[in-house]
């Protein structure tokens, strides 16, 4: 059945340069469906006007509130979505596209009047891609017990994603057709810093066109990125032992207009309360420090899209070793990368309970993705003939 295409997809349990490199373990996404895609306009700017937190957060409620709308939805399924920083792509099934369309929509409309950004969106049929030229192939990889993410092969999302950001787009003083649930949407955990002073935060994007060696070249990446950095666990920029809570009323006032749109004594009291309490809950109890656990295993720092997309903690030397075979393979034409470094990540989160229903988008500080994403368009631009 089309509509639960992607719930049906057996998860694969091995690592992701081994998922890689079976591509028998993809399939192509059904002809039905549709890519949509949501990109913050000119994050750039925004992230030289030290906005970079709130176009972190303004994808992060698109995420949100597409998820929101899905769950009470009769018949509603799982749908895969990769965050990027300054945007988020969607795969959807037929039935639910107007739908989940409808809340896009309405979410560009509350990202203008309450974050004073412009966000892009459209649509794309799966058949339309196809009919380009371009593959569209997914599987699911389970990372750890409690999360499963989607790993995509083919240039099919980033064919979308140019279609959709080149097209010229409106932003009027529209009125919301229907309220915005950003339920569940938190911004409230301070600048991660590594546990050591000597590492630091890398955001990279590597792209490889060639949709032939693409699966190949993405493998032989992630196991240089684990020779050099050690596994996901190890390399990750987020464990218990440096997560903090900034429970000050400014932050928690930013988060309640950014979610509701309004001053509400009632929610920034409360949250700011909660989120006090929280700061001796997460330190002294059982339960809160199981909730941090969680948080490290339930944290996204690494993606596949068509694209190879990481956030990664280390030492500058051991970038640079990477960084080397990153150039060799890019001097062979290979791939085109985006670096950048940085001091610290931030996150900002999906929290539906703090059971096992939770979600966290990770980027890096001073532009994150946004400002790797900046330096590979710059190489890609250099790389097409004038």
């Amino acid at each position: 059945m089309s509509h639960h295409f992607y719930k049906n997809i057996k998860a694969v349990t091995s690592s992701l340069q081994s998922v890689l490199q079976k591509e028998s373990k993809f399939k192509d996404v059904p002809n039905s469906w549709f890519v949509v895609v949501t990109d913050i306009e000119n994050s750039s700017k925004a992230v030289i006007d030290n906005r970079h937190n709130d176009v972190n957060l303004a994808a992060t409620g698109c995420i949100v509130a597409v998820l929101n709308k899905i769950k009470i939805i009769k018949e509603a399924t799982k749908i895969p979505y990769f965050f990027g920083g300054d945007g988020v792509t969607f795969i959807v099934p037929p039935k639910l596209i107007d739908k989940v369309y409808e809340v896009v929509e309405n979410y560009k409309i509350h990202v203008l009047k309450q974050f004073q950004l412009n966000l892009k969106i459209g649509k794309v049929s799966v058949k339309s891609i196809y009919e380009n030229g371009y593959k569209l192939k997914i599987t699911k990889l389970r990372q750890n017990e409690l999360m499963t993410i989607p790993v995509v092969l083919g240039n099919g999302l980033k064919y979308a994603e140019a279609l959709v950001k080149s097209k010229n787009a409106t932003f009027e003083d529209e009125q919301l057709i229907v309220p915005i649930n950003l339920k569940g949407m938190e911004c409230r955990w301070d600048e991660i810093k590594p546990i050591k002073e000597t590492l630091k935060v890398f955001c990279l994007i590597v792209v490889c066109e060639n949709e032939q060696i693409q699966a190949k070249i993405y493998a032989s990446i992630i196991s240089n990125i684990d020779k050099v950095f050690g596994n996901l666990e190890s390399r990750r920029p987020i464990n218990p032992f440096n997560l903090k809570l900034k429970p000050t009323l400014k932050k928690i006032k930013v988060e309640m207009y950014k979610k509701i749109g309004k001053y509400n004594i009632f929610y920034l009291v409360q949250n700011w309360l909660l989120t006090s309490i929280g700061v001796y809950y997460f330190r002294f109890f059982p339960s809160g420090k199981k909730y941090l656990s969680q948080v490290t295993q339930l944290s996204d720092t690494i993606m596949v899209d068509g694209s190879l997309t990481t956030v990664l903690s280390g030492t500058q030397k051991q970038m640079n070793i990477l960084k080397k075979y990153l150039e060799s393979i890019e001097k062979k034409g290979n791939i085109l990368f985006g670096l950048h470094t940085t001091y610290a990540s931030i996150m900002s989160c999906y929290v539906e309970d703090m059971e096992k229903k939770h979600i966290h988008f990770v980027d890096g500080t001073e532009g994150g993705y946004t400002s790797a994403a900046t330096i590979l368009k710059m190489k890609i631009k250099a790389s097409k003939p004038s």
